[in-house]
């Protein structure tokens, strides 16, 4: 099927504008969330416990490097999300420590432990 044909593939010319802690990013849609930030030559939008910058690091969803706020739902991978026009991104840190199961480990980073 040739791409223009394609129902489920947005033309590529039709602007959108997300923010990410406040500040405007432009893109075009059909683009994921990190694609736009990316593309604005916004590389990192995290931190790492560390303190190292985190924003894409495998752009296929496996790694998490990418997580962040979208319209107040926490831990979202933005390499996997396609963003909408008007998209509300929050940078999400993981400089914060991370509740202790009772077995003295910690739990993945956005998983609750029920």
């Amino acid at each position: 099927m040739p791409p223009a044909a394609d129902p489920t593939r947005p033309p590529s010319d039709v602007p959108i504008t997300i923010t990410l802690d406040g500040t405007p990013y432009t893109g075009t849609a059909g683009q994921t969330l990190a694609g736009v930030l990316l593309g604005a030559g916004r590389l990192s939008w995290r931190t790492s416990p560390g303190g190292a910058s985190r924003g894409v690091f495998c752009g296929i969803g496996v790694c998490f490097d990418c997580i962040a706020t979208v319209n107040d739902a926490c831990d979202v991978r933005l390499c996997q999300r396609r963003a909408v026009d008007g998209d509300r991104v929050v940078s999400q840190g993981l400089d914060a420590p991370l509740p202790l199961r009772s077995a003295g480990t910690r739990p993945a980073h956005g998983v609750a432990d029920v």
